[in-house]
Formats: C-alpha cells, structure tokens, sequence
C-alpha cells in the first residue's frame, strides 16, 4: 500500500513552521544546563569523604573499642593488663621475610589465654604513639591513669584518651587559637 502520493509533499510544506523558526535548544538554554550540572559535581565532591581521614577514624573507633573491651577482662579477671603498639622492642631483628608474618600493630600484655584479642591494625599503614609513656594501662583497677594514644595515617592524626575514670573515646581534634 503506498504511503506517499503526488500533492503530498505540498501539505507537508504547509504543516511545517515558517523558515524563520527552528526547533532545538538555544545557546542560553544550553549554559543553563551547563552551570546546573557544574554545580551539582560540585556539591557532590565537596560532599565525598577523604579515604584517609575515614579509615583512620574506623581505626580510632576499632581501638577505643578494643581498649574499652580488655579494660572489661582485666576487671572482670583481677589481672593487670597493659596495651603496646607494635612488637619491636619485644622481637627485634624479626622482620616479615624471617617470620612469614607480618608484624603486629599492637598486642595486649595479661589477658587470660582464653580471650582472643586482634593483633593487627585494619590498615597496615596505621602507627600509634602513646603520649607521655610506652604502653597504656588498663587494669584491674577501675580508675586508671589519665591515657592518651596517637595514631596516624599519612598526613592525618587522632587522638584517642581517657581522663582515668570514662572510657577510652575518640578526641575531637583541638583548633589552634
């Protein structure tokens, strides 16, 4: 069946706008959309978190819980318990090729054998600093000295402290006067 016939052509002519106006999207209507989206990428990206400064405060998080949780066992078994970063001063010499381990992060000294504590930090990358000492004390006593630890990654740091009585917690950071 056919769709086209001689004078067809004429009544399409006639049906379609005047010459002097086109259909599409005009100059203006283009930068609009343009800034519109400039501005959404830009309140997107403003609005994504630093993987650094994330996986250090997982990291803050993860030992004020680890701490809170041996400060419990020390109490709840009457032995003293101590926190150490790293195990250096304990093994020297002993490196990832002689042992095929790596090396721990941290280690909690006097927990009962029967409680699995983590030796590792989530990111290998992570050092502590323990202000003022070599290791923190966690027990058996309920009140212990005022503590602090500073761990870092990269460029970022944190402090995780207890005043002796409350419990080990993420420190906001202090703004310089």
């Amino acid at each position: 069946m056919p769709t086209w016939v001689r004078g067809s052509e004429a009544a399409a002519r006639r049906a379609r706008p005047a010459t002097g106006t086109r259909r599409g999207f005009t100059l203006i209507e283009l930068l609009v959309v343009l800034v519109l989206v400039a501005i959404g990428a830009s309140v997107v990206s403003l609005a994504l978190r630093d993987g650094t400064a994330t996986r250090l405060e997982e990291e803050g998080a993860r030992l004020a819980a680890l701490l809170e949780g041996a400060r419990a066992e020390s109490r709840a078994a009457g032995v003293p318990v101590v926190w150490v970063p790293g195990d250096s001063e304990e093994r020297p010499g002993l490196s990832v090729e002689a042992t095929g381990e790596p090396r721990d992060g941290f280690r909690f000294v006097g927990l009962p054998v029967s409680v699995h504590m983590p030796r590792h930090w989530l990111e290998p990358r992570v050092t502590a600093q323990i202000v003022g000492g070599r290791s923190l004390v966690l027990g058996p006593d309920a009140i212990v000295p005022p503590q602090r630890v500073v761990l870092s990654l990269d460029d970022r740091r944190i402090e995780i402290a207890t005043d002796g009585l409350a419990p080990f917690a993420v420190q906001a950071p202090e703004t310089p006067p």
